[in-house]
């Protein structure tokens, strides 16, 4: 699970930080190395997405040791 939430969280990034060049500079990194709502630029954006959704619901797990048992979100067994 551990794994799942690194890669989702690394993509939330590199979708960020293209909508950041979207809004700053117009420039849409996805759209010019996969082409405009191709079929790759949309599986990647898809995928994106998902991702921002596994990080939205995993973001206030706590990551203590497993020794641990609650913290300041309640149980904490992941």
């Amino acid at each position: 699970m551990n794994i799942l939430k690194y890669v989702a969280y690394a993509l939330v990034i590199i979708g960020a930080l293209n909508w950041g060049m979207i809004g700053l500079f117009g420039f849409d990194l996805v759209a010019a190395v996969f082409g405009d709502m191709t079929l790759l630029s949309r599986i990647i954006y898809s995928i994106v997405g998902v991702s921002a959704v596994i990080t939205a619901l995993t973001m206030h797990q706590c990551d203590v040791a497993r020794k641990k048992e609650t913290c300041e979100y309640g149980n904490c067994n992941l």
